[in-house]
């Protein structure tokens, strides 16, 4: 009833089971079962029309596909279909049931008339009472109801059908006809010789079942294209052994009609223009397979520059495109952000075009929120007259990139020979675009926050390293946060007089911004304590205070060694902070046993930090590190540094550090583990 009231092409009522916590479908009226089922459930905890409806209590109308990319992005990717759609509550008197979905066919009108909502809302409410008076309670099944439309015609007469049955007999090509919920109600002695299945052993079946070579995802694909746009679709399937068959679906409101011709293409997509309709996809490439794939691989992408390569590697041989350009706004202009298949020159002169709607394309997808296509370039010239040929490209889709409402940017494809965008095509790329939008707006952030975090991790490390003489020191950085390139670990050395220095390296706990931070506050401390001339236990106690005055929360480690370099001596002394390596002149390497005080910041009052002190002979190497470096989850970390007290250090040693202490004084060659810092330094 509200189907027939509303003018809907097929509607369903989902009703709410709260120990699953889903939405589930009961019944459905204009759509096979079948081909609605990636739809029977909906989780309640998700972001959608249906589950929308119910908590927020309104009704939901989505008119378009490009408005669904724009409202519900996720749901998009599900739903890549040209349709309008309704979505009511079911409210009881004691609760909401669930909801009443009502859809229609895309090129009806973008918006609901008081009439038609005035129907949505009468039948929502009889729908509730029924609801409401049923003992026991409804459940939801294990396949949803189908209910056949009430107006359906049926005033043929019986010589007319006949007569058509007579024609359709005649003809050299197969036909078959399905009803509403898919069932072959006729099938012509052609259709059955190219199927090879007697005509007994289709009648009443749906396709894929009596045909099993039809069940599969893009044969579905195809036919829920067609019954839910109401348009066109076709494609190319093998007939096992070796048959190719072209398969041309025509919707109704009565069912669809299918044509079925020999093919030679062997499931090749692509046509000469004007051949209708196109092919919608091969068997070993389905959209939703390409959607399900694009969508778990954005979620991956890290840069700008990510998301671009991954759009041109994945979605241009997808679409048999030859062209792409990924385009963001700034102050009025279409900034070109990454291309593929363009000369650097034209690039050059699309680059900065104004965002004006009247005069490119690319500014209307963005002023209206709406894709446009262009089968050639008379098409293209039509629309806009004064927009110049700067490329050898002939055809194009302006898919606008929206997220949370609001235009990011443009992304245009291209093709180098006229081509037709089929209704098919269309319902991809709409929530393609979609998914592209989210993933570049996070790349965008994540450029912002990474160039930030850069400039502050490059300004509170030391750029160079001051020149001791009698002393070789090399650096080494790495941080371990994922994307962001910072982290908390620090280094310095100090001159302090000609005959003295002084080398740190530390740890702040975290691999955030506010670590970087911290850090940096912490080498400060560190450094002008030194250089005020406190010992070196002094040094990392003063440094505790300091950090404990700042109240942040976090700890440090920290490793401080003085070199004597007039006396050839080291004295060393550690807040928490694993210990340094020692490659004595014969190449003997050793761990320094040294007594660690507390991490610094604890806020333990005044804790002391022993000292150790022991010979540098010259040739010796110091290598002060990170835990970062050697440290593996589920070992001891003191068995990750701990090394024979004699022989080739990089002969025996099992350590990452081993191949970097050799004799030409170098530091650590590789990084193979978590982010780290060290800093070493090596008499002459």
């Amino acid at each position: 009833m509200a189907v027939r009231r509303t003018g809907a092409m097929a509607g369903g009522v989902y009703l709410k089971d709260t120990a699953e916590e889903v939405l589930g479908l009961v019944v459905l009226c204009g759509l096979p079962v079948e081909a609605f089922a990636p739809w029977w459930r909906a989780a309640l905890a998700s972001r959608g029309p249906t589950p929308d409806a119910l908590y927020e209590d309104r009704l939901v109308w989505v008119g378009s596909q490009e408005e669904l990319a724009r409202l519900y992005p996720r749901s998009a990717a599900s739903i890549p279909y040209p349709l309008a759609f309704a979505v009511a509550p079911l409210r009881g008197v004691r609760q909401r049931w669930g909801t009443l979905m009502l859809m229609w066919p895309a090129g009806r009108s973008s918006w609901l008339t008081l009439r038609e909502r005035e129907h949505i809302a009468f039948s929502s409410q009889s729908i509730a009472q029924v609801l409401d008076a049923a003992n026991p309670p409804p459940t939801i099944p294990d396949r949803p109801r189908y209910v056949p439309p009430l107006h359906h015609p049926r005033t043929t007469k019986t010589h007319q059908a006949l007569a058509a049955a007579d024609l359709v007999e005649r003809l050299p090509l197969g036909a078959l006809s399905l009803d509403p919920e898919g069932r072959i109600t006729f099938a012509n002695t052609a259709a059955t010789d190219l199927l090879g299945k007697p005509v007994r052993q289709l009648l009443g079946t749906q396709p894929w079942q009596s045909l099993p070579w039809l069940d599969n995802v893009t044969c579905m694909d195809t036919y829920r294209t067609a019954v839910t746009s109401r348009e066109p679709a076709a494609m190319t399937v093998l007939s096992p052994p070796d048959r190719w068959l072209g398969l041309r679906l025509y919707p109704g409101d009565s069912g669809i009609s299918v044509l079925i011709t020999p093919s030679s293409t062997a499931g090749r997509s692509d046509r000469p223009v004007g051949e209708e309709p196109a092919a919608v996809g091969t068997p070993d490439a389905s959209r939703i397979h390409l959607l399900v794939y694009l969508a778990a691989a954005l979620t991956d992408t890290v840069s700008v520059q990510d998301v671009v390569n991954l759009a041109a590697d994945q979605i241009l041989p997808a679409f048999g495109a030859q062209g792409l350009i990924m385009s963001t706004t700034e102050v009025g202009r279409i900034r070109i952000i990454g291309y593929r298949g363009y000369d650097p020159e034209v690039i050059e002169r699309l680059d900065g075009l104004p965002t004006d709607a009247d005069l490119t394309p690319a500014g209307h997808a963005l002023a209206t929120g709406t894709a446009s296509f262009f089968t050639d370039r008379t098409e293209l010239a039509r629309a806009y007259p004064g927009t110049p040929q700067t490329s050898d490209k002939h055809a194009w889709a302006f898919l606008p990139l929206i997220t949370s409402g609001r235009p990011i940017g443009c992304c245009l494809l291209a093709y180098n020979r006229p081509h037709t965008f089929t209704a098919a095509e269309r319902s991809v790329l709409t929530p393609l675009a979609g998914l592209i939008a989210q993933a570049l707006d996070r790349a965008r952030l994540y450029d912002a926050k990474h160039n930030l975090a850069h400039a502050l991790q490059q300004t509170l490390l030391p750029h160079t390293l001051p020149t001791v003489t009698g002393l070789d020191v090399a650096a080494r950085y790495l941080p371990a946060s994922h994307g962001m390139d910072i982290g908390g670990d620090f280094y310095d050395l100090i001159r302090l007089t000609d005959t003295t220095a002084a080398a740190i390296i530390g740890d702040v706990q975290g691999h955030d911004v506010t670590a970087a931070a911290l850090m940096g506050q912490v080498r400060t401390a560190v450094h002008s304590h030194a250089t005020a001339g406190a010992p070196p236990d002094q040094v990392l106690a003063r440094t505790d205070r300091d950090l404990a005055d700042l109240d942040a929360g976090r700890f440090a480690s920290c490793l401080y060694a003085h070199l004597d370099l007039a006396h050839h001596r080291v004295t060393l002394t550690s807040a928490g902070h694993p210990p340094p390596l020692l490659r004595h002149p014969d190449h003997r390497a050793q761990a320094v046993d040294i007594d660690p005080g507390p991490p610094l910041g604890l806020g333990l009052g005044t804790p002391s930090y022993p000292l150790t002190s022991l010979p540098l002979p010259p040739g010796s190497l110091l290598a002060l590190y990170t835990d970062g470096l050697v440290e593996v989850p589920g070992t001891d970390i003191t068995d990750r540094f701990r090394m024979p007290s004699c022989g080739d250090a990089g002969g025996s040693w099992n350590n990452p550090f081993s191949h970097g202490l050799r004799g030409d004084g170098a530091v650590w060659n590789g990084l193979g583990l978590h982010g780290s810092s060290c800093l070493a330094t090596s008499r002459l």
